[in-house]
């Protein structure tokens, strides 16, 4: 099956449930649904960043400080940030992400999805899947905020990102 093939749930402005479509036909249509963004530290603190494959559906080959994704229907958030974190990383045995914020993320261009924020140290060694990362590395916070006006990211990482700086400073 592929990735637009895949069902998910449909939710409202409260993010409660209202049906269910193939992927692909949710991003179509602009249909409200659920991701998860898990920013992953390794031993030295630093965080996971990679370049998107030329082929996502969402976003192709931008850069992103998050890993993640789009929540599976009948899946609960922190089971989508560990499975989707355990994927795209390659690694299995993570230890379970930690929940920090939601968020309703609008795009400006009728495109908007619940995002649940979390964070995970992975101290494994990585194996990103070639489907997914086109390039990876772990850099420091300070490197991050440099490349944020050189490197084109995606714009839901960046609202994330900018949200997650906020949340910290409370």
């Amino acid at each position: 099956m592929s990735a637009a093939d895949e069902i998910i749930d449909i939710v409202d402005e409260t993010d409660q449930v209202v049906g269910r479509s193939p992927r692909g036909e949710a991003y179509a249509r602009g249909l409200r649904h659920r991701c998860v963004f898990v920013l992953a530290r390794d031993a030295e603190g630093r965080v996971f960043v990679h370049r998107r494959t030329a082929d996502k559906l969402v976003f192709p080959s931008l850069h992103d400080m998050f890993v993640g994704g789009v929540v599976g229907a009948g899946e609960a958030y922190d089971d989508a940030a560990l499975r989707e974190a355990e994927e795209e990383l390659g690694v299995a045995g993570l230890p379970r992400p930690r929940f920090l914020f939601k968020f309703l993320y609008d795009g400006g261009d009728g495109r908007t999805w619940w995002s649940a924020v979390y964070e995970a140290r992975c101290e494994l060694p990585v194996s990103p899947q070639v489907e997914e990362v086109a390039w990876h590395d772990f850099l420091t916070e300070e490197e991050i905020e440099r490349r944020l006006t050189e490197w084109r990211w995606v714009p839901d990482g960046l609202a994330a990102y900018d949200r997650l700086k906020e949340f910290r400073a409370r």
